[in-house]
């Protein structure tokens, strides 16, 4: 691989570099985290009816909470005026489609290298795993008694999210 992989997304980045907006100060305006998945089919700002500048987004396989995610709700709450946080996984997930043994044995099978002990965080269980991640959440002294915590599933052919807890 070289340099050139890239040449048509730094191309792209010219164009957006013309237009992008400008002059945000990092702090979330409307005091909104969401939590959601990677996968490319949600826009989390746009799913919200927000900008660039009101919220912060994290994105993780599934949507899961990690240790890292955590500690960004924490400094969004402490730092960025964050006060509501949603964390949103979606229908038709990969990460809610088999288990984490399942999901080795298919990456293994792909690329050929074993990575057992690896977690990719993969739960069949979607919303028991929200409902426990929200209350993770909500428990967590420094962030459940400053910013209100919800989950919610977004579907992804209608694109509307189901209020779960």
């Amino acid at each position: 691989m070289t340099e050139r992989n890239f040449d048509d997304l730094l191309a792209a980045n010219k164009r957006y570099a013309r237009s992008s907006p400008k002059g945000f100060d990092g702090i979330a305006h409307q005091g909104v985290m969401i939590l959601t998945c990677m996968d490319s089919r949600l826009e989390p700002l746009d799913m919200m009816g927000l900008r660039v500048g009101e919220a912060k987004i994290l994105r993780v396989t599934g949507a899961h909470l990690s240790e890292t995610a955590l500690a960004a709700m924490v400094i969004g709450v402490h730092k960025l005026h964050v006060n509501r946080i949603l964390i949103i996984p979606h229908t038709h997930c990969a990460a809610a489609s088999m288990t984490e043994e399942e999901m080795e044995a298919a990456i293994e099978a792909s690329s050929g290298i074993s990575v057992t002990g690896y977690n990719f965080g993969v739960d069949p269980d979607q919303i028991g795993r929200l409902r426990n991640d929200v209350q993770r959440v909500r428990d967590y002294p420094l962030i459940g008694p400053f910013a209100t915590v919800g989950g919610f599933l977004y579907d992804v052919e209608t694109g509307l999210l189901d209020h779960i807890c």
